[in-house]
């Protein structure tokens, strides 16, 4: 059975993970020094921490690398007793490979808390035998105390050029037929999420060639024109078209409320004919109805409201 392209197109070594050259420079000069301290990659999803965490492994045990490696994820084992077994098991056993062995905690901002202070005192007592390679999102969930043990590694986003021409090199390799607009709607809708471009990339490839419009229908994703419309109209108090054109574009593509939220609040800033004052307003209306959303509320009343609300801006 063949691999997801995500997996089938991951990188093996620290030199192919595209966008992070800083941080893959610093990578490189530990396996050098045959030495790492504890780790901690903060950052968006999709921006290549598992990736970098396993091509480091890779690198500094050698092909044989799961010997001394182990995969955890938060999410799925965050109480005090994962901490408790399978970490302080594993880190405790002495290394066969190397000096020491390598944990790697993906999603660590889902531990608990009192797992994070075992942790803590894990990290403290077998240093010499493991270091560990914690991931999360937002390093401000992870205790100061284990921040401080780390060297901290932040992961941005990864820039357009980069996936568009990491995109354009997997179709090459798999001789899927694709356009400029297919791949640019792809980077538009992935926001520097390599993991969800190929995602939606080997989606769109099913069906034929890659176009912007098989990759919309893909993701449920409305054009960035057609939103821009959508707010245009309701600011020029056009409330009725504004709503049937929305209710269209939900209807036709799928999309939640809370996405279309999303792009909206990207997509206002890009509204040439509205001025600054305007936006401010209409970016705090969004925000309200997304608050109402998360709570709990009808998203086809809410987003009407919403844009009632714009279009009586001007009055």
């Amino acid at each position: 059975m063949e691999l997801p392209w995500t997996e089938k197109y991951r990188p093996k070594f620290l030199k192919d993970v595209i966008g992070q050259e800083k941080i893959t420079e610093r990578m490189t000069a530990y396996i050098k020094d045959k030495n790492i301290p504890h780790l901690l990659f903060a950052g968006p999803a999709g921006t290549g921490k598992t990736t970098t965490a396993l091509c480091l492994a890779r690198e500094f045990f050698g092909e044989n690398f799961k010997d001394g490696f182990l995969e955890l994820n938060a999410s799925d084992e965050r109480g005090i007793d994962v901490v408790r077994g399978k970490i302080k098991e594993f880190a405790r056993t002495m290394p066969i490979i190397m000096d020491f062995k390598l944990i790697f905690l993906d999603e660590a901002d889902a531990l608990t808390n009192d797992a994070q202070q075992a942790m803590r005192r894990t990290m403290e007592q077998y240093t010499k035998t493991c270091r560990f390679i914690l991931s999360c999102n937002y390093s401000s969930k992870i205790m100061d105390p284990i921040q401080s043990r780390c060297a901290v590694f932040r992961f941005r986003k990864i820039q357009r050029t980069a996936i568009k021409e990491y995109l354009k090199k997997i179709l090459n390799i798999e001789q899927v037929k694709f356009t400029d607009d297919g791949i640019n709607a792809i980077v538009e809708i992935s926001e520097g999420d390599v993991r969800k471009s190929i995602n939606i990339l080997q989606s769109a490839s099913v069906i034929g060639e890659v176009n912007e419009e098989n990759v919309f229908n893909i993701a449920s994703y409305a054009k960035p024109e057609q939103i821009r419309w959508i707010l245009k109209l309701a600011i020029d108090g056009k409330f009725l078209d504004s709503r049937n054109m929305l209710d269209n574009i939900m209807l036709n593509y799928g999309i939640a409320g809370e996405d279309v939220l999303i792009q909206m609040s990207r997509e206002i800033f890009y509204v040439e004919e509205i001025d600054d004052k305007t936006k401010m307003k209409v970016v705090d209306a969004i925000g309200e109805c997304n608050f109402r959303l998360v709570e709990g509320a009808n998203e086809r009343i809410q987003i009407a409201a919403l844009l009632a609300k714009i279009a009586i801006l001007k009055y």
